[in-house]
């Protein structure tokens, strides 16, 4: 096999996992919003947190919630 058949199909490969990777993200925020579970992200280092109804904030609105483990 030449090594750009190689290429090829390694791109094809990582192209299909980004793109199963990508869907269960997606699903995993859906999730997490009708839950009422922030989905957290991390923008040039600074964490950001959206809130289920949608609204963007830097504050953790998790820090106050006691662990289901305490």
């Amino acid at each position: 096999m030449r090594q750009d058949e190689l290429n090829l199909e390694t791109y094809k490969w990582a192209h299909e996992m980004l793109q199963i990777a990508n869907r269960a993200a997606k699903k995993a925020q859906e999730e997490n919003r009708k839950k009422g579970i922030p989905n957290v992200y991390d923008i040039n280092g600074h964490l950001y947190y959206e809130l289920p109804n949608g609204e963007l904030t830097k504050e953790d609105p998790m820090k106050n919630v006691e662990s289901a483990d305490a």
